[in-house]
C-alpha cells in the first residue's frame, strides 16, 4: 500500500483552531493595550475602517481555507478507502465512494477511456486536475497577496492624515497647536494598521502554505494511485501490452515447469506400479504352482481322469 496520510488536512485544521484560540487569549490578555491603541481618542474612523477591513479579509480567507481543508480531508478518506478496495480486488471499488470525489472521477475517466480502447494520457489527466483544484484556492491566494498591502495602504492613509495636521500647524501661529492631535492620531493609526496587517499576514501566510501542502499531498496521492493501480489495469499502450505479454510468457513458463514436474511424478508413479506388479507376479507364481500340485494330488487320490475332473469342476 502507498504511504498516504488520511488525516493530513484534519491535522492542519486542528492547528488552525488551536492558533485561533491562542490568538484570542493573547488579545484578551492585552485588552487594555488594544483598547488604547485602536479605540480610545480616535479623531476619525479611519483606523477602525482600515483595521476592520484587514480583520474581515483575514477571517474570510481563513473561513475559505477551513472549507477547502474540510473537503480535502474527505477526499483523503475517500482515497484511502479506494486503495483498500483495490487491494481487496473488489469488482466495483467506487461503489461506496462519493460519485463526485476526485478519485471517483479519475477512476470513471480511466474506465471510460479503457472501454473505448483510447490511449490514457496520464499527464493530461494530472494537468487537468491541478487546473481544476487551483480554482478552489484562488480566493485564499488573492487574500494572501493583498493582506500585507492593506497594512501598507492603512499606513499611507494614516501618514496622509498626519501630514494634513502638520500642514495646518505650520499655517497657524506657533502658539495655536490645535491640529497636533490630528498628527498624533495619524501616527497612531499608521501604527495600528501596520501591527494588524503584520499579525494577520503571519498567521494567514503560514496556514496558506499548509493549505497548499494539503493540496499537494492529496493530488500526489491521486497520481500515485493512478500510476500504481489504475494504469497497469486499464491502460492499452504498447509498453503495457509488452508487459502483459511478458507476464503471460512467464506464466506459461511456470505452467510448463509445473507440467514437467507432474509428468515426472507420473513417470515415478508408473515405475512404482510396474515394480508392484512384478512383485505381485513373483508372489502369485508360487501359489499357482502349489495349486497345480494340490490339483495333481487330488486327481491321484480320487483316481479321476481328466474328463471327469473337468466335468466335476
Amino acid at each position: 500500500m502507498i504511504d498516504l496520510k488520511g488525516n493530513f488536512s484534519r491535522g492542519v485544521l486542528i492547528r488552525l483552531a488551536v492558533v485561533l484560540v491562542l490568538l484570542f487569549f493573547v488579545l484578551a490578555f492585552n485588552a487594555e493595550f488594544i483598547s488604547r491603541v485602536y479605540f480610545r481618542d480616535q479623531l476619525t474612523a479611519t483606523g477602525l475602517i482600515i483595521n476592520g477591513s484587514i480583520v474581515a479579509l483575514f477571517l474570510l480567507g481563513l473561513g475559505r481555507m477551513a472549507a477547502v481543508l474540510l473537503r480535502y480531508g474527505r477526499e483523503e478518506q475517500e482515497l484511502v478507502r479506494f486503495v483498500e478496495a483495490l487491494e481487496e480486488n473488489q469488482y466495483h471499488p467506487v461503489a461506496e465512494l462519493e460519485p463526485r470525489s476526485i478519485i471517483g472521477r479519475r477512476y470513471q475517466a480511466i474506465l471510460t477511456l479503457s472501454r473505448d480502447s483510447a490511449p490514457i494520457n496520464h499527464s493530461a489527466l494530472a494537468a487537468a486536475l491541478v487546473a481544476r483544484e487551483s480554482t478552489n484556492i484562488s480566493f485564499p491566494k488573492f487574500i494572501n497577496n493583498i493582506l500585507i498591502l492593506t497594512g501598507v495602504f492603512g499606513t499611507i492613509v494614516s501618514l496622509s492624515i498626519a501630514l494634513i495636521g502638520a500642514s495646518n500647524i505650520l499655517g497657524e501661529a506657533p502658539q495655536e497647536l490645535g491640529n497636533m492631535g490630528m498628527v498624533i492620531h495619524g501616527m497612531s493609526t499608521a501604527l495600528s494598521t501596520t501591527i494588524t496587517a503584520i499579525v494577520c499576514f503571519m498567521v494567514y501566510g503560514y496556514f496558506y502554505l499548509k493549505l497548499t501542502d494539503a493540496q499537494t499531498h492529496l493530488l500526489s496521492g491521486v497520481e500515485q494511485v493512478t500510476s500504481l493501480y489504475l494504469l497497469p489495469r486499464y491502460a492499452h499502450s504498447s509498453d503495457n501490452l509488452i508487459q502483459r505479454v511478458s507476464g503471460l510468457v512467464k506464466s506459461l513458463a511456470d505452467v510448463a515447469q509445473t507440467m514437467r514436474a507432474v509428468q515426472a511424478d507420473y513417470m515415478e508413479a508408473g515405475a512404482q506400479l510396474h515394480s508392484l506388479i512384478a512383485a505381485m507376479n513373483q508372489r502369485v507364481k508360487p501359489m499357482s504352482d502349489d495349486l497345480k500340485a494340490v490339483k495333481g494330488l487330488l486327481r491321484e487320490g480320487f483316481r479321476l481322469t481328466v474328463q471327469e475332473e473337468e466335468r466335476q469342476t
